[in-house]
């Protein structure tokens, strides 16, 4: 399960070794609490981490790190390791930050909005949607193949509105022709020949159904 659909509103508590405490008895998502003690090394650093989202993309999924000190104000943004917004101090504690995302650049926004006391939510949009709301946007528009190529874990993504097709964070050149049932759209990764039938499946809800043959071989589809 990705953080994206287990994580969407984190609330800080004040007191850092409660923050800990908190992280382990109110489990958002088996491997939230391991991944903070990981990335970090003193209990102030641990309360700044507030929120943590992994965000399924076309060109790969992405971990994007928040980082809150309601003392200072102090907002760090960090995408996929990379530190990309820093403001170490803020008078107003509210708010929202705004940046970019993987090759596509798909917007993003952090909203900062105060509960109660010193308590505050944090939630995530992605192109003007929630993120859940987003990633059911997503299901639809997008086909996604996750397999084992060469010895190599590699994800495949058809953006069905574009008929564009990623690779590993990659764009991959295609080639669509139309065929007696519908359409093809060819291309290649490494020495493996690939193709993405589509053909209507004769139901109005069902709508086009896309199937990712290589070499010859069905690879089954799965849901991010």
């Amino acid at each position: 399960m990705y953080l994206s659909k287990c994580i969407l509103n984190v609330v800080i508590v004040n007191n850092s070794l409660n923050y800990l405490q908190w992280l382990t008895h109110h489990t958002l998502c088996e491997k939230v609490a391991p991944k903070i003690l990981i990335h970090t090394g003193t209990l102030e650093t641990m309360a700044d981490l507030v929120a943590l989202w992994e965000v399924a993309l076309s060109d790969g999924v992405h971990k994007i790190e928040f980082e809150h000190g309601t003392t200072s104000g102090k907002r760090v943004v960090n995408v996929d390791g990379k530190e990309i917004i820093r403001r170490d101090w803020m008078f107003k504690l509210v708010g929202k930050e705004t940046f970019t995302v993987g090759a596509t650049k798909t917007k993003a926004t952090i909203n900062i909005d105060a509960i109660s006391g010193f308590a505050y939510e944090y939630t995530l949009e992605i192109n003007g949607k929630s993120l859940k709301k987003y990633m059911e946007n997503r299901s639809k528009t997008t086909n996604t193949w996750l397999l084992n190529l060469d010895g190599v874990d590699s994800r495949i993504v058809l953006e069905k509105d574009t008929m564009d097709v990623w690779c590993n964070g990659k764009k991959m050149e295609t080639a669509g022709e139309f065929v007696e049932d519908g359409t093809e759209t060819h291309f290649t990764i490494g020495n493996h020949d690939c193709c993405i039938k589509a053909v209507s499946s004769g139901k109005r809800r069902e709508g086009i159904i896309h199937t990712l043959i290589m070499d010859d071989h069905e690879i089954p589809e799965i849901v991010e």
